[in-house]
C-alpha cells in the first residue's frame, strides 16, 4: 500500500512539474513579441501546426518555451539581475512569475487616430496605458492578474457626429480628461492537457489578419467572458484542431444617447466560437470558421438562447426572415497557408453580416453583405548577413458594401436594427478597427533581425464608404470621399531586460470629415479641404 501511495504521489508531482506555466498566455498586442513569434514560424523555427488564428497564444504549451517573454533567451543571457522574477517551490507544486511592466504612450495632434490599441480610446492629445502583474500556477489551476490603467487628455477637436447615437461609437469619450483602470489581460483557468476552462478579461484575436480581423481583435478593451479553449493543438488522425467557445458580457460606452432608454442601456450577451483545422495531408494549411451572436440580456430566456451556435446559417432552414428576437450574428471563414521553405504566408478571411435566405440566394449574390481581408507576408534573407531579413507584408481590408447595395442594401458591418449598439464594447468595434464601411490598403517593408526591426509602412484608409454613398455621394462628378494617406516609420529593439517600440505616423486627410453642413453639398463644402495630422507611439517594456 505504501508503494502505491509513493507511485501516485510521483505521478501527480510529475504531472504538476510537466505543466509548469503551460497556461501562461502572450496577450494579444504584446509590444514587440506579438509579431516576433509569427516571424519565427515563417522561418521554420517554431511548430508549423500552430495556426496563429485563435489568440492569445500560449507559447509555453504550444512551443515548449520556458519563458513566454524571453523567446530567444537573450534576457536569460544578458540580464544582470540575480532575481529572475520566477519562483518555484521545492516540491514543484507552486510556480510564480512576475509579468512584464509595460508603459505605452500615444499622441494625436489634430484628431484621434489608430486602432488595435486595447483599452486606449479614440482621443486627441496625449494618452498612456500602464500594465503589469503576476502569473501563478498550482497544479491545473492558473491565475493571471494583469490589470491596465489608461489616462488620456481627451482634448476637443473638430468633429461631425455622423452616427447620431447608433451604433455605440462615440466620437469623444466625455468632455474632459479620461482615466480608467480595467482588469486588462487577467484570467483564472483550470487546465487539463490541451484544454483550458476559465473566466477571462483578455483581448482576443480571431482570424489570420495582421492589420485587422473581421470578428475579434484588440481594437476595444477586453470583455468579461467564460471560455473553453485549446492552449495547444489537439492532435487527431486527420490533422490538428484549435478551438475556442465563449460566453461573454458586452457593455455600452456611457457616452451614447441610447443610454436614456432602459432597454438599450442593458448589457448584451455574446455567444461565439472559433475553430481552426490543419489537414494532415497539406502541411502549413489552416482552414477555419468564426461565428458570433449577441442579444440584449433581457431577451435571453431559454437555455437554447444561451447556446445558439448551431443555429442554421440559411434563413430558409428557420422558416423566418428575421431572428426570433433582438439578436444579431456575424460569420466568417478563413484560410492561412504558410510556406516555411519560402519564409512566406498568404491568408484570407471572408465574412457575412446578413446570411443568405438559401443556397440559390447565395449563388446569385455571394457578395451581398460581405467583407474580406486578404494578405501576404514574405521574409527574404540578406546576403552575407546571417539572421537578417527584409520583411514584406501587404494587406487589404474591405468593409464597405459591394455594388450589390444598389439592388439590395445589406447595411454596414457591425450595425444592426435589433441590437442598436452594434457589435461594440465600451464604445469601440470588437472587429476591424477601421469601423463600419471602412477600407484599408497597407504595405509594410521592414528590416528584421531577431526581435529588432526597423521599417516603413504606407496606408490608404477610406472612412465609412457606406455612409458616403448613402448620404453624401459625389458632387459635380468629383469624389468627395474622406481618404487618409499615411506614411509610418516604426521600430522595435531589445536591450537586456528592456523592449522598446515606436511608431511615427504622418497623416494627410483628404476631404477631412467631408465638411458638409446639414449634408447639403452646396452649403458648407470647403474645396480641397485637407488636414495634416501626426500620430506617435512610444513604448517601454521591462521583463523580469
Amino acid at each position: 500500500m505504501k508503494q502505491i501511495v509513493i507511485v501516485l504521489k510521483s505521478f501527480f508531482l510529475c504531472m504538476i512539474l510537466s505543466c509548469q506555466l503551460k497556461a501562461q498566455s502572450l496577450p494579444v498586442g504584446t509590444p514587440v513579441l506579438a509579431d516576433y513569434y509569427r516571424q519565427k514560424q515563417l522561418l521554420g523555427e517554431l511548430d508549423s501546426t500552430i495556426s496563429f488564428t485563435i489568440r492569445p497564444l500560449f507559447p509555453s504549451a504550444s512551443f515548449g518555451l520556458q519563458d513566454v517573454f524571453d523567446p530567444d533567451t537573450s534576457l536569460e543571457k544578458s540580464s544582470g539581475l540575480r532575481f529572475k522574477g520566477r519562483y518555484q517551490s521545492s516540491d514543484g507544486q507552486l510556480a510564480l512569475q512576475l509579468l512584464p511592466v509595460s508603459w505605452q504612450q500615444q499622441y494625436n495632434d489634430v484628431s484621434p487616430y489608430g486602432w488595435n490599441d486595447g483599452a486606449m480610446i479614440p482621443s486627441r492629445g496625449y494618452q498612456t496605458i500602464l500594465s503589469g502583474g503576476f502569473f501563478a500556477k498550482l497544479g491545473p489551476l492558473s491565475i493571471q492578474l494583469q490589470p491596465e490603467y489608461v489616462f488620456a487628455q481627451n482634448q476637443d477637436y473638430e468633429v461631425l457626429d455622423i452616427y447620431g447615437g447608433t451604433p455605440d461609437l462615440p466620437v469623444r469619450f466625455g468632455n474632459g480628461v479620461y482615466s480608467k483602470a480595467t482588469w486588462g489581460q487577467s484570467s483564472i483557468r483550470l487546465n487539463f492537457g490541451a484544454m483550458s476552462l476559465g473566466l477571462s478579461n483578455e483581448n482576443l484575436w480571431w482570424g489570420p489578419g495582421r492589420q485587422n480581423s473581421l470578428l475579434m481583435s484588440n481594437n476595444s478593451q477586453g470583455f468579461k467572458h467564460l471560455t473553453l479553449n485549446t492552449i495547444r493543438p489537439l492532435r487527431t488522425p486527420v490533422g490538428s484542431l484549435e478551438l475556442q467557445v465563449l460566453a461573454g458580457k458586452l457593455e455600452g460606452s456611457d457616452y451614447n444617447s441610447l443610454n436614456d432608454d432602459p432597454k438599450y442601456s442593458d448589457w448584451r450577451y455574446l455567444s461565439a466560437f472559433a475553430i481552426s483545422y490543419q489537414p494532415k495531408w497539406v502541411p502549413g494549411l489552416f482552414l477555419g470558421l468564426n461565428r458570433v451572436f449577441q442579444a440584449y440580456r433581457k431577451d435571453i430566456k431559454k437555455i437554447g438562447d444561451y447556446i445558439p451556435l448551431f443555429t442554421p446559417f440559411q434563413k430558409v432552414n428557420r422558416n423566418v426572415f428575421e431572428e426570433p428576437f433582438g439578436r444579431d450574428q456575424l460569420t466568417s471563414v478563413f484560410a492561412r497557408w504558410i510556406f516555411t521553405k519560402a519564409h512566406a504566408e498568404v491568408y484570407v478571411e471572408y465574412g457575412a453580416n446578413d446570411n443568405a435566405y438559401n443556397t440559390r440566394d447565395f449563388i446569385g449574390s455571394p457578395e451581398h453583405s460581405r467583407a474580406y481581408i486578404f494578405g501576404l507576408s514574405k521574409l527574404t534573407g540578406l546576403p552575407h548577413r546571417e539572421g537578417e531579413y527584409i520583411r514584406l507584408n501587404a494587406e487589404i481590408t474591405q468593409m464597405s458594401q459591394s455594388i450589390d447595395r444598389l439592388v439590395r442594401n445589406s447595411g454596414s458591418w457591425y450595425e444592426h436594427s435589433q441590437v442598436l449598439q452594434g457589435y461594440t464594447h465600451k464604445g469601440e468595434v470588437l472587429g476591424a478597427g477601421i469601423g463600419p464601411g471602412g477600407n484599408l490598403q497597407t504595405l509594410d517593408l521592414s528590416w528584421v533581425k531577431g526581435i529588432k526591426s526597423v521599417g516603413i509602412q504606407f496606408d490608404r484608409y477610406v472612412h465609412d464608404d457606406d455612409y458616403y454613398y448613402a448620404v453624401i455621394n459625389d458632387v459635380d462628378g468629383m469624389s468627395r470621399k474622406w481618404v487618409d494617406l499615411t506614411i509610418t516609420g516604426h521600430g522595435t529593439w531589445n536591450y537586456k531586460n528592456f523592449l522598446f517600440n515606436t511608431r511615427l505616423k504622418l497623416i494627410n486627410s483628404l476631404n477631412y470629415q467631408w465638411r458638409y453642413g446639414n449634408f447639403d453639398p452646396n452649403s458648407y463644402y470647403i474645396p480641397e479641404n485637407h488636414v495634416f495630422n501626426f500620430h506617435g507611439e512610444l513604448g517601454l517594456t521591462y521583463r523580469f
